[in-house]
């Protein structure tokens, strides 16, 4: 059969895409349009805007890898995988197989602009800025990515938009004194991220049409910086498949020191910038 449709993707021939990267490259695309129309209300070139693109994903899908490889979640094996990773490095390239961490897509995507940007002479905030309510939009449909891989789920729960994770997919450990393995349906974590960036997208947005001649350059990539480290910040709470780190969640301390750090540098600017107009 030239054309087969399983749960995670489909088969065309000798080809096989999974749902999962269809439905990263939509969020990346439509993001993409979204910058477009926000660099056309600052009178820019939004065709830029394809060009970029590629530079961030390209350093965005590295810094993803990455960070999964040196930070591996306890379903990845945890800091044994790393040890595995470096022993075998031609493993790192298997990303078809799981692990990416968005932190790292993130951290990479920036560095990916910042060269673009230096290279055709571009204002580096105003990209950041342009990119910002894109990036919210595309980690909202992205997380479904998590939905179909069965994947980034909470604690197991009986309430009804609970989810049904298959017993392969399902972490190690115990819960209330019950092997997680016995439980049937869990909080949709996915979910409730996705809907926190729908949230920041929107915040985002009526920031940039209400006050985007008074913000500064790079501010609202601040304001990003601050909600969606926020929201995994809080989420990471309920998360079972965490990096542990000392007995403690290292992304959720990552989480809150970015959060925190991007407040502060944006209340210092704000501030600057009232006391140079006063």
């Amino acid at each position: 059969m030239l054309l087969d449709i399983d749960r995670y993707g489909i088969h065309i021939g000798p080809l096989y895409v999974r749902f999962y990267g269809i439905i990263i490259m939509t969020g990346a695309f439509l993001a993409a349009m979204l910058a477009q129309r926000l660099l056309k209300r600052k009178n820019k070139d939004p065709e830029i805007v394809w060009d970029a693109l590629i530079w961030a994903l390209i350093f965005g899908i590295i810094g993803a890898r990455l960070y999964h490889v040196f930070t591996p979640s306890i379903s990845a094996g945890g800091w044994a995988q790393t040890l595995n990773y470096l022993r075998n490095p031609i493993s790192i390239l298997t990303t078809w197989e799981g692990g990416l961490g968005m932190p790292g897509a993130i951290l990479g995507g920036v560095l990916g602009l910042y060269i673009y940007a230096r290279r055709n002479k571009i204002s580096f905030s105003l990209l950041l800025d342009a990119a910002a309510p894109g990036v919210a939009l595309a980690q909202a449909i992205g997380r479904w990515g998590n939905f179909v891989n069965q994947e980034l789920y909470g604690p197991p729960t009986d309430l009804p938009w609970g989810i049904h994770i298959e017993p392969r997919f399902r972490i190690p450990g115990t819960w209330n004194g019950l092997p997680i393995a016995e439980f049937e349906r869990f909080h949709p974590l996915f979910l409730y991220e996705s809907l926190w960036n729908l949230m920041n997208l929107a915040i985002l947005l009526y920031l940039w049409r209400r006050f985007e001649h008074r913000m500064g350059s790079g501010e609202l990539f601040l304001v990003y910086l601050i909600i969606y480290p926020l929201g995994r910040f809080l989420l990471e709470f309920i998360r079972l498949d965490y990096v542990p780190l000392f007995g403690i969640n290292l992304n959720q301390i990552i989480m809150l020191a970015v959060a925190i750090v991007s407040g502060a540098v944006l209340f210092l600017r704000v501030r600057k910038e009232q006391v140079k107009a006063a």
